[in-house]
């Protein structure tokens, strides 16, 4: 799978924009064909984003369909399948069965990495887990705006909170990528960096945007700090010299669940 910490949304109404998202510094980029496209202009986007995966870096590139069960995510995964060129991975929106992953699958047939459905509301969320452990899923993304519209309540740390725990225990149990929504204030630097904090601490790998200027901030969040890896490499080599055995380590008990941690301190670095 495409590892990412970050990537940014393109409208796929918007193809003069495409190449300068792929030169931002994102990680990937993902063609939007769902909510930056209005009604009217589905179908040109959709033949727009097709021709441009003839010419886009494909391991970068991913494309979010409309819901697949609604007549246009049926198009955008008949489109995909004729296509000979396919992104690497494939969003899909308002998922709330693992069935839809199935479907979505066998629609599209062979040729793209992996699939990323959306948790956007509560039916979807109580089945978080089956959907997150379905065949061909890489990560999952919480959907945190039609979320906090199904909840009627600000899209706000506080009221999604627990959505956002349960969506990161589900992905752990699966052991894929678990995606946060993008920050929407975009003007608001502060805001997104101390947001980042939060989703990394609660256990997210990466996080959406967007606008470019968000990227640098997102990258810098979801890594390692200098000090969370001297503490890393520290920690694993003390448990090393110990030949593996439990220690404690400057106040603290060092021992194997705390070094897997640390080891994945270094591999995120």
């Amino acid at each position: 799978m495409t590892i990412f910490t970050n990537f940014l949304f393109v409208p796929a109404s918007k193809p003069e924009r495409y190449e300068k998202a792929m030169v931002s510094g994102a990680d990937l980029i993902c063609i939007d064909l769902e909510d930056s496209v209005p009604a009217s202009a589905k179908d040109s986007a959709r033949e727009d984003a097709i021709d441009a995966l003839k010419w886009l870096d494909l391991s970068k590139t991913a494309v979010r369909i409309n819901g697949i069960r609604t007549a246009e995510g049926l198009a955008d995964l008949l489109a995909l399948r004729a296509s000979d060129k396919k992104p690497c991975l494939l969003f899909i929106p308002m998922v709330e069965h693992a069935v839809e992953i199935e479907i979505a699958k066998s629609a599209l047939g062979v040729g793209t990495g992996g699939f990323v459905p959306l948790i956007e509301t509560v039916r979807g969320l109580s089945n978080a887990i089956e959907i997150a452990a379905a065949d061909g899923v890489a990560a999952v993304m919480f959907g945190g705006g039609d979320f906090s519209s199904e909840l009627g309540v600000k899209m706000d740390w506080e009221p999604l909170l627990t959505a956002r725990s349960q969506l990161v225990m589900a992905c752990a149990a699966a052991k894929v990528y678990c995606v946060d929504v993008p920050f929407i204030d975009i003007a608001n630097e502060a805001g997104l960096a101390d947001e980042t904090a939060r989703v990394k601490a609660l256990g997210f790998h990466a996080k959406a945007a967007i606008h470019p200027s968000q990227i640098a901030i997102i990258k810098l969040g979801m890594k390692p700090t200098e000090a969370e890896v001297a503490e890393a490499k520290d920690a694993l080599a003390a448990f090393e010299a110990s030949g593996g055995a439990v220690i404690r380590h400057k106040g603290q008990m060092l021992e194997v669940p705390i070094v897997k941690r640390y080891q994945q301190i270094l591999a995120s670095a």
